[in-house]
């Protein structure tokens, strides 16, 4: 890291936040460097946001000290928000639906009293990097997470502030727009040396940044470079639980020969209007089958899953479930089916058992062993206790419960483990891989995370309406190097370097944290031209390696790949 300053530009010392009886923030310490991008990691609730509100001036602190650019934030705030930028969290939260594009970027001038010379100038700039120009008279309400996010982006950058504050930028946002978001922090970082420190709950970001911080109830578990851990899940598991664990590898061989179809589509499409939502779609899934469905926002998900449930009709094509069709059969099929929103429809006010007595009765069971149900999910202890005071994966585990109740064919998951601590995550995970190898209970899940989509037997990618690709998460990712190439990793301490001239060869090169990565069809001529430019320009190079390509990777390309073939 090129150091241009004697102390770090963030600085937080002893830091903890209390809200009433709630200790959010617990002694927290850490440094930032100039023009590095350091992350804290963790689940909702491990009080990363009190630490960047705090750190924006926007929420007081209850100890410690907090310090930008040597300024301390409790005494000199307003100082202090002249030179930072925060984008707080939510998807484009600090945006006015009601104005375009342009009026809001405009709004955001007015506030910040930008000259208009420099204001037209970082307009155009962070228009082109953001991709954003051919919307300028676009609602923001019509826009999708990503490009509100975008949107949010410029309007936090417009007086292209030295440090950047992002709470939770990519969740709820498409793994092609993550990518997207993640190349603007990085040019940030590498044309205009800016810092940023960014919050986030998803594990697969922490390779992104040059540093992180993992956090949990309030307190840092670790902070590292991520190049130096191996696994990260894995090592926070074993910080939470303070147990070692090796891990658990998911995807059991699953065959789907000798098995029934549980769930037909044969060329199903929805219009609303002249907008196909849904088109042509066909698919069948196997009995004890766990399907993921993944696509950016707006590729036709949600339609299609309400479909499935029952709740939209198609505007073509017809859609089995057990046999019945669905939207002729919708009683039989609501009677084969459970359903999990990414909300959890649990009732904050009643117990554990009270909530599942009351869905039980909704779906008109008797005779259950309640204690039988609890002792399996683990949640006997939690029996009695209201919801609204459980932690978040417990909840997550009696919305499931509820779920199951009826004993369902199939059980639609709608995100499940959004902003869930790792731990919780591996025990849903568990209960998942339960339900389907050892009840036969079909499950279709929905998510962004890239790592859990790793754990379905085969995985459904959409976009614009259109099925793009299905297959296992190796056949995914072995199609993805036939037609884009493999991907060749190399690790230099001199990375800003390296990048600018490897740039002018490999146009796609991309970054993650320190390392930076290049597709090629041709492995072993790609590395000996890399070590022959390092050689040139005397740059150290300590790897140059074919690696595995991340499903994120393949996702990408299948996206890029389908845009072209609309166009």
């Amino acid at each position: 890291m090129d150091k241009t300053l004697d102390y770090p530009v963030i600085k937080v010392e002893e830091l903890s936040k209390s809200y009433g009886q709630i200790q959010a923030v617990k002694k927290v310490s850490f440094e930032v460097q100039k023009g590095e991008v350091f992350g804290l990691i963790g689940p909702d609730g491990a009080g990363k946001t009190s630490v960047i509100q705090i750190l924006a001036g926007v929420a007081s602190l209850s100890s410690g000290k907090a310090y930008i650019n040597n300024l301390e934030v409790s005494k000199e705030a307003e100082r202090v928000k002249e030179i930072i930028g925060y984008m707080p969290q939510g998807l484009g939260v600090n945006l006015y639906d009601n104005l375009t594009v342009e009026e809001n970027i405009n709004f955001f001038r007015s506030l910040r009293l930008i000259p208009w010379p420099v204001f037209e100038k970082n307009k155009e700039i962070l228009l082109e990097i953001t991709k954003l120009k051919p919307f300028l008279k676009r609602q923001a309400n019509t826009l999708s997470g990503g490009m509100r996010q975008k949107l949010a982006l410029i309007c936090t950058l417009l007086h292209l502030p030295d440090i950047l504050l992002l709470d939770e930028p990519t969740t709820g946002v498409d793994p092609l727009s993550r990518q997207d978001f993640w190349k603007i922090i990085h040019n940030l970082v590498k044309e205009r040396e800016i810092t940023v420190l960014l919050t986030t709950s998803y594990m697969d970001e922490a390779e992104r940044c040059h540093k992180i911080a993992l956090m949990h109830e309030g307190r840092i578990l670790l902070e590292e470079y991520p190049e130096k851990i191996f696994n990260l899940e894995e090592i926070f598991i074993e910080k939470i639980t303070g147990q070692k664990r090796e891990e658990k590898i998911f995807r059991p061989s699953f065959s789907k020969n000798g098995k029934t179809s549980v769930v037909v589509c044969e060329g199903v499409s929805k219009f609303f209007g002249d907008f196909k939502a849904v088109n042509k779609v066909n698919l069948e899934v196997k009995e004890g089958e766990i399907l993921g469905l993944l696509g950016p926002n707006g590729a036709g998900k949600t339609t299609l899953i309400k479909m499935m449930c029952g709740l939209l009709e198609p505007s073509e094509g017809k859609i089995y479930i057990h046999r019945y069709e669905v939207h002729r059969e919708r009683a039989k099929v609501w009677a084969t089916i459970g359903y999990m929103s990414q909300k959890f429809s649990l009732y904050r006010d009643l117990t554990v058992l009270e909530n599942m007595k009351l869905y039980a009765g909704l779906y008109e069971v008797k005779n259950l062993s309640f204690k039988e149900i609890l002792e399996s999910l683990g949640l006997k202890e939690f029996e009695n206790r209201l919801v609204r005071d459980l932690p978040f994966g417990i909840r997550q585990r009696v919305a499931l419960a509820c779920a199951l109740l009826h004993q369902p064919k199939v059980v639609f998951l709608d995100e499940p483990t959004s902003g869930v601590d790792p731990v919780a995550r591996r025990t849903f995970w568990e209960i998942i891989y339960e339900i389907s190898r050892q009840k036969g209970i079909t499950v279709i899940i929905s998510t962004h995370y890239m790592d859990e989509a790793e754990n379905c037997d085969r995985i459904v990618l959409m976009n614009r309406g259109r099925l793009i690709a299905l297959g296992t998460p190796e056949e995914i990712k072995k199609e993805s190097e036939r037609f884009s190439g493999f991907l060749i990793e190399v690790k230099t301490s001199e990375y800003k370097k390296a990048l600018d001239l490897l740039s002018q060869n490999f146009p796609e090169i991309s970054i993650y944290g320190k390392r930076l990565f290049i597709r090629t069809f041709k492995v072993r001529d790609t590395e000996n031209q890399v070590r022959a430019i390092f050689k040139t320009y005397g740059l150290p190079l300590e790897e140059v390696r074919p690696v595995s390509i991340p499903l994120q990777e393949a996702f990408v390309d299948y996206i890029k790949r389908s845009e072209v073939d609309v166009l």
